[in-house]
Order: C-alpha cells, then structure tokens, then sequence
C-alpha cells in the first residue's frame, strides 16, 4: 500500500436499491419485502389503483353511479359505470365487463344469454324494486288522478314496450282480470317505445301525449320533465334492478365487495333517493 495516496473504488449500483421518489419502484421493492400479503395491503390502502367496467341501462343508472362514486370514496376499486339502450354498449362489454346490472329479471335473463358464457343465472343477486308510475305534463292539466283515469277516451298514453318494460302496461291493465279494462287502456295507447331513452325523447317531442306510462325512478332523475301520480295498489306493479358478477370479475375481489356494498345501508339508502323501495 502506497503511503499519502487514497484508493477509491466505484461501485456499481446494486440492482436492488429503492429509488423512494419513483413510486412503481417503491411499491415493487415493498411486494419483495412482504411477500404475497403486500398486494392484499397495497390493495386495500388503494396504492393498487383498479378500475372495474359496469354495464347496464340508463334507469338505474343515476342511483348505480352515485353508489359507485361513494364506494370509491369509502376505499374500493373505481367503478366505470356505462349506461343507456343495450346495443350501444354491449359489444364492448363482451370484452372488458367485470359487472353487470338490469332493469328488470327478464332483461337480466336477456343479458345473461347475450353475454354467455361470461354471465351466469347463479351470479345474479336482484337488489331492490321499483313502481309502475303515471308521469303527466306538470301541473298534471288533464287531472290524472287514478289508473282508471287512463280509460277514459280521448286520453293519450305513451308506454315503453321493451328494454325491462315488455308488457308492462298490460300486466297493469289485466290486474284485476278484466278484458275491458286491457282494451281500453290499448285503445288509448298512442305510442311504443322500444326502450325508455326512446320513450323520454318522444314524451319531449310530442306535447299531445298526456300520460308516460314507466317507472317513478324517471321522474326522480328528472323532476322539471314531469309530475308523478302514483298507481293505487289494485294496478301496481313492480320491476327490480339486480346486479351480476361477469367470470372476469370473479377474477377481482373488488367486484364482490361492490356488490355486498349495494346491498348494504349505505348503499340502500342512495337507491332510496332516486326512487328505489329498499325495505
């Protein structure tokens, strides 16, 4: 060794070192360090950000964005919900759905065969019901105030016959097992829509039409475009919204605690502010 001289020997960077200021090296040196557990807590910390797809129709689609929106808020996955008439999101929920929700049982039974096999009858789990409602211009001008009102002639009606609501109206009509009642609500009907985003557009389009035959959720969501007149019980009838885990997202756990969370108060009680009976 050579007196009054210093040796200096550079070491390579070891390939393990954390640069604590990037965070996708901090969160992959902390997975090292704690194993299999660390992505279980790095989930539940939401530093592993994941996003869920959500398809389903335009109806429910206020009170399943806003339940979405606080389970987010509360620590889960992000949940992208899209809505509106089947055909325009079913192609890409084919390839990317985590969860799917309905309008009705029958709709969900349509879901499930056009999804097949990413959908299954055993994962549908229905959530909570809605009403049948008359909905009239505001300040109701043709004084509706019973189902009975809707037979009289010279009443004009809109119904959505599809899209949850097949026969919907009818089922109303024929309640009480009689014809009549059936032929003259049909003889009043002066417009079908193949789905409630179709039903709105004409019910705006068209002032002569006195009464939308759909459910009381839609007046809720859009109180300046109608007033509501509830069906006495004798007519009533109700259709729920349910919800269905997709095989892909029986792959991601967070799609089974949204589920459990619309289920839960919390989640009851946004489904109750647009409408929904949750008890």
């Amino acid at each position: 060794m050579r007196q009054g001289r210093w040796h200096c020997r550079l070491q390579p960077e070891p390939s393990h070192l954390v640069n604590f200021m990037n965070p996708v090296s901090l969160r992959s040196h902390l997975v090292r360090l704690l194993g299999g557990g660390a992505i279980a807590l790095l989930a539940a910390s939401g530093a592993l950000a994941q996003t869920l797809h959500m398809y389903g129709p335009g109806g429910p689609a206020p009170a399943m964005k806003e339940a979405a929106a606080a389970f987010e808020r509360a620590g889960g996955a992000k949940i992208e919900v899209v809505a509106g008439p089947t055909p325009q999101w079913l192609p890409q929920a084919k390839s990317d759905a985590d969860l799917v929700y309905s309008g009705s049982e029958t709709m969900m039974t349509d879901f499930v065969v056009a999804l097949e096999p990413q959908l299954s009858h055993r994962e549908v789990t229905p959530l909570y019901l809605r009403p049948l409602a008359m909905l009239v211009r505001p300040g109701n001008p043709r004084r509706i105030r019973s189902f009975e009102d809707l037979l009289r002639p010279g009443t004009s009606i809109l119904v959505v016959n599809g899209a949850g609501q097949n026969g919907a109206w009818e089922d109303a009509a024929g309640r009480k097992g009689d014809i009549r009642t059936v032929k003259a609500l049909r003889a009043n009907i002066a417009a079908y829509a193949r789905n409630s985003a179709e039903a709105k557009a004409t019910w705006t389009a068209d002032p002569s039409i006195d009464v939308w035959l759909i459910w009381n959720i839609w007046q809720v969501a859009s109180p300046a475009l109608a007033d509501v007149v509830e069906i006495a019980p004798d007519y009533a009838i109700y259709r729920d919204t349910g919800v269905a885990i997709t095989s892909r997202g029986k792959d991601k756990p967070q799609a089974q605690k949204f589920v459990e969370f619309l289920q839960s108060p919390a989640g009851a009680a946004i489904f109750a502010k647009w409408g929904w009976k949750t008890n």
